[in-house]
């Protein structure tokens, strides 16, 4: 069946093209505009009518959350085969993860006093944990870096991200914050590469 924008209409087997696409404008339309950018944006650059978006993500909240989710199985997939090397690569994708989806951060940082259940700092330590570990064997970081104390790092650099005056300042401050920082597990040593 013909869409009146002479598109065939997939139906439910779009669905998961859909989704990813309305995933991925969602991504780029609030990175350039922000959280409270009009979902009707995102919709429009994803390709699909609003009633298509709402089907997936009814509220803002669970767009924030699904990109959320996408984030945290890529860092799932690097902390597979943790090796001295892996925290490096773990805490760059953070910080790459924390630039990129900042408006996702803050409806998230908000949303996880009133709905815990969809906290992700439990996950997120058990991955930081596991690539500690063989890090900290190797001598690649001190053997007095705990989990928390990367979480508190990145914390510093999300405060970073979210009070940069222009998305353009993001990465320079971001990066001239960890070279005051200076944390070990972002050191050359530590698995990084740009």
């Amino acid at each position: 069946m013909a869409t009146s924008g002479g598109r065939v209409n997939r139906g439910p087997a779009a669905a998961s093209d859909n989704r990813r696409a309305i995933l991925r404008a969602a991504r780029r339309v609030m990175a350039e505009r922000g959280y409270r950018v009009p979902l009707s944006t995102i919709a429009r650059e994803a390709g699909v009518g609003q009633g298509v978006l709402y089907r997936h993500f009814p509220t803002r909240l669970d767009l924030a959350f699904a990109v959320f989710e996408e984030n945290v199985t890529e860092l799932e997939a690097i902390a597979a085969d943790p090796d001295a090397t892996t925290i490096g690569r773990l805490w760059r994708c953070l910080v790459d993860q924390a630039i990129g989806s900042t408006a996702f951060v803050e409806m998230v940082v908000d949303a996880r006093r009133t709905l815990p259940e969809h906290d992700f700092a439990d996950r997120l330590l058990g991955l930081v944990e596991a690539t500690l570990d063989p890090a900290r064997r190797a001598g690649v970081v001190p053997q007095e870096v705990v989990a928390d104390d990367v979480l508190l790092a990145l914390r510093m650099t999300l405060g970073v991200v979210v009070t940069a005056a222009a998305p353009e300042a993001v990465r320079p401050a971001v990066d001239r914050a960890l070279a005051l920082l200076d944390p070990p597990w972002a050191r050359p040593g530590a698995g990084l590469s740009r």
